[in-house]
């Protein structure tokens, strides 16, 4: 897998003991760790141990004490991430530094520190002076720069790419254009096109057009909003008003495809301590907060589902789905009586 952020494959001999972040785009760097994540799993589908330290709450020498102890039951590899959420936190002692210099001399072996610094930081400051005075092959220290003009088409561009699609330059400056510079909603944007493209390599403008978000028609809606209640008969009358107006059934698959895969992200991210309006704002970014009685229902209902269902519910689920896709492409089955049933077993599950 290459990493978008560094530009080079994910190998074991190109990784660092260590990773500072510090800037105002913080996508590139959850990215990084997601695809560290996905990378660095073992054979035997063991995954990659994470845990997340606040600074605020967790000096470093215990942070470093739980680097430097493997647990009795561990994955090959471990990730720590130390986020610094107070300016006043970039503060080192004498003593700090100097243990956390010993520890970078003789880093544990398949363990990676990473610490995330939100915000700009002063050249000044303690903390980066300390961390960029490192050698670079212990510890990699990078500014995340929110991407503008050239550099934000060029990342896009790069994402349809390791998507397996193409855009022309006047599609993607459309899809920048409606969906903003905020890389968490492009990138969500992103897959849910290429899921609609289907086998489809170019992604258009009309794709955008019915897809983004802000621009997509009621009937999408209402049927993320039937599933999300687990609403049988409500379900079955949008998925024929879909039907009647002519949707392809790819459109409909990724509907679904989108829904469950915003379950299996909010139950991932919730996993990793990430904080729940966070989440929200990332997965239904076109409700403000200043729609307060739409916003605390929609809240309730995504946070609901996520907990109702269970991992092994979701990857069901998500397997069921693939087979309806399969036979969609090489069967005569009617592809609305085997969404009616795939809804009609979604249905049953909640309930």
């Amino acid at each position: 897998m290459r990493s978008a952020l560094f530009n080079r494959e994910i190998r074991e001999e190109n990784l660092a003991a260590g990773y500072f972040f510090h800037g105002e785009e913080f996508f590139q760097a959850h990215q990084f760790i997601r695809d560290l994540q996905r990378e660095l799993a073992s054979p035997d589908d063991q995954g990659v141990g994470l845990e997340r330290f606040s600074l605020s709450t967790t000096p470093w020498r215990d942070i470093l004490d739980v680097a430097r102890t493997m647990p009795f039951f561990f994955s090959p590899w471990r990730l720590l991430i130390v986020e610094i959420e107070d300016d006043d936190e970039g503060d080192l002692t004498a003593p700090e530094m100097k243990i956390l210099k010993e520890y970078f001399a003789a880093p544990t072996p398949k363990t990676i520190l990473i610490v995330l610094f939100a915000g700009k930081i002063r050249k000044t400051k303690p903390l980066l002076k300390f961390f960029s005075s490192l050698p670079p092959t212990a510890v990699v220290v990078k500014e995340l720069k929110a991407l503008k003009d050239g550099a934000l088409f060029a990342w896009v561009e790069a994402k349809v790419t390791a998507l397996g699609k193409r855009a022309s330059s006047e599609t993607i400056d459309h899809l920048i254009e409606v969906t903003s510079s905020d890389l968490y909603r492009l990138d969500n944007e992103l897959e849910k096109l290429a899921t609609y493209a289907g086998d489809k390599k170019l992604i258009e403008e009309a794709d955008v057009n019915r897809l983004s978000a802000g621009l997509k028609d009621f009937d999408h809606w209402e049927l993320t909003n039937c599933l999300e209640k687990a609403d049988f008969e409500k379900s079955l009358t949008v998925l024929n008003s879909l039907f009647a107006e002519n949707y392809a059934p790819p459109y409909i698959l990724g509907i679904l495809a989108s829904f469950l895969r915003d379950i299996l992200l909010a139950k991932t991210w919730l996993r990793e301590k990430k904080d729940r309006r966070e989440i929200f704002r990332e997965l239904r970014p076109q409700i403000s907060e200043t729609y307060v009685s739409l916003y605390r229902a929609k809240f309730k209902d995504l946070f609901d589902l996520v907990e109702r269902l269970s991992l092994k519910e979701i990857n069901f689920l998500i397997a069921r789905l693939e087979q309806v896709d399969l036979k969609i492409k090489t069967t005569d089955a009617s592809a609305q009586a085997l969404f009616e049933a795939f809804i009609s077993e979604y249905c049953r599950l909640r309930k």
